[in-house]
């Protein structure tokens, strides 16, 4: 007879040495993993406030989370000329809603939304004409910070064309 045995090999896992390896080298990273990795439904009842227990989620970069950003002030512009920007406004709001509101003011040229060409869904700010630089600036005075359509509108002067960087 020859030398070999019955013809079979032993089965070997592939890599089953190296996995073992890692994990008895790196036993706190194991561990940490166990802890954060969460069931489907332990995710979903964090991500609802597990029944009004308000759940810590800290931003870390590693999981795709962003920062929270800082909230920004409006910028306040003078009144320099009879155009005035409209911020905040309800996306319900129209351009004849704006005329009417503006035109217990003064005197109303154009009422202009700015919306989105490929949904003309509204933008949330708008810009108003006036017939002067007066009327404009008593417009500012009143409206600014009332309440239109469940929002506090921002009215300010429009930054001018020659102002605005390239």
């Amino acid at each position: 007879m020859n030398s070999y045995s019955s013809g079979r090999r032993p089965r070997r896992s592939r890599g089953g040495g190296r996995r073992r390896a890692n994990q008895e080298r790196f036993p706190a990273q194991q561990a940490a993993a166990k802890i954060q990795k969460k069931t489907f439904w332990q995710r979903v009842a964090a991500f609802f406030g597990n029944g009004g227990e308000k759940s810590k989620s800290v931003a870390q970069p590693g999981n795709g989370a962003q920062p929270p950003r800082p909230s920004r002030k409006p910028e306040r512009v003078d009144v320099t000329s009879p155009r005035l920007y409209v911020g905040n406004l309800s996306f319900d709001a129209t351009e004849s809603d704006l005329f009417e509101l503006f035109n217990g003011v003064g005197h109303v040229q154009n009422a202009e939304v700015v919306s989105y060409r490929h949904n003309q869904r509204s933008k949330g700010f708008a810009f108003v004409q006036m017939q002067t630089i007066e009327e404009a600036k008593r417009a500012v005075e009143e409206l600014h910070d009332k309440e239109f359509l469940g929002r506090k509108l921002v009215v300010s002067g429009a930054k001018s064309e020659q102002h605005q960087p390239r």
